[in-house]
């Protein structure tokens, strides 16, 4: 069976600076994928790709069989693909039931129906009793969870999700693990871009790393921590890495 997203030979120019050199990676489908390496490897850049806010230099990009590279951002959308930002987009001036009815716009576009739906996913992911608090005044957990409201709200068949636990609490990351799990159970896909990594290993079925640019790895968890290209450019102590994938003290 064919991956659900499928991207070859990736490249991104920007004047003189290659930010993607070359890159491949699969994910199949009701997968959790890891998309891991070292800051300035491209990760964002990929994900920008993908999603239609970048125009690849060269390359190919198939999401369901369909070629979308170059496509523009609200087509891929329209055609099964949500994501998150990096640096948190929220409207800071729009309430959370606002803001994530604006993704559900997108495939209901009756307002009542389309709040409705807002409604179920803003319960969803944690946030119904906030629901009309601003956007400016949600904590930066909260604003992570609306952003992967907005997303889901557009009801997407692949999420990619830039860095959703960055700057979380522990307690907050294990909340957010336990959100992920609830979102593979929905049937949605996922591809995740992630540095808090004793939280991501265990639960990425598919893991693929990226330095320079290049993919230099695709495979298992346990695969990447003893990997001697990983450990070099991005994970350092085998031993440590070892653990975190495994689960082991």
């Amino acid at each position: 069976m064919s991956p659900l997203l499928e991207v070859r030979g990736l490249v991104k120019q920007f004047g003189s600076l290659r930010a993607l050199d070359g890159v491949d990676l699969d994910v199949a489908a009701g997968s959790l994928t890891a998309l891991i390496g070292p800051n300035g490897a491209g990760k964002s850049t990929a994900f920008a790709c993908i999603a239609g806010a970048a125009k690849p230099t060269a390359g190919s990009v198939r999401f369901r069989g369909t070629e979308i590279a170059g496509m523009a951002y609200h087509r891929v959308a329209a055609l099964g693909i949500g994501r998150t930002y990096q640096i948190v987009q929220t409207f800071a001036d729009m309430t959370a039931l606002e803001a994530t009815t604006t993704g559900a716009l997108l495939r209901r576009p009756h307002l009542r129906d389309a709040v409705a739906y807002a409604e179920e996913i803003l319960a969803f992911v944690g946030l119904a009793d906030k629901r009309y608090r601003l956007g400016r005044a949600l904590t930066i957990a909260d604003k992570k969870r609306l952003e992967v409201a907005r997303a889901l709200a557009t009801e997407p068949q692949l999420l990619l999700l830039d860095e959703v636990m960055a700057g979380l609490t522990p307690a907050e990351c294990g909340a957010a693990v336990e959100l992920l799990r609830r979102i593979l159970a929905r049937g949605v896909t996922v591809l995740m871009v992630e540095h808090v990594m004793e939280v991501l290993m265990p639960i990425a079925q598919h893991v693929v790393v990226i330095a320079a640019g290049k993919t230099i790895f695709s495979g298992t968890a346990a695969g990447a921590v003893r990997d001697v290209d990983v450990i070099d450019a991005y994970l350092g102590s085998p031993l440590e890495h070892g653990a975190i994938a495994t689960g082991t003290p």
